[in-house]
């Protein structure tokens, strides 16, 4: 197992340095590279405050990329990033809707966009 960074991550989806891209490619396509929800979340805000990408062109990218990669929280992952794509909250907060749903997770929040999404 070989847990990817958030640069690893970047450079191949970007592919801004190929010397980078084709190092991350190698351990994405060696079958053991591996990513972590707190990885992904950092991803996504370089993504979208960095390189300001627009939120359901994020979702696809991520999605389509843990394709490759192993994720134990993939289910989760994969809901939160379509609930980020679709709606207008933190990914942290798509992150808590996604353990929710997924797992039935109760969670403890004041924040009322995140309670008004567990009432749909």
């Amino acid at each position: 197992m070989v847990i990817l960074d958030t640069n690893m991550i970047l450079r191949y989806l970007l592919n801004d340095n190929q010397e980078m891209a084709d190092t991350a490619e190698k351990y994405i396509l060696s079958g053991k590279a591996q990513v972590t929800i707190e990885v992904i979340a950092e991803v996504v805000y370089v993504l979208k405050g960095v390189y300001s990408m627009k939120r359901d062109e994020i979702s696809e990218t991520i999605n389509s990329f843990l394709d490759l990669v192993n994720c134990e929280e993939k289910a989760v992952l994969n809901t939160a990033l379509d609930t980020f794509s679709e709606r207008n909250l933190d990914f942290v907060d798509c992150v808590l809707f996604g353990y929710h749903k997924v797992k039935g997770a109760e969670i403890a929040t004041f924040d009322k966009k995140l309670i008004k999404l567990f009432e749909v």
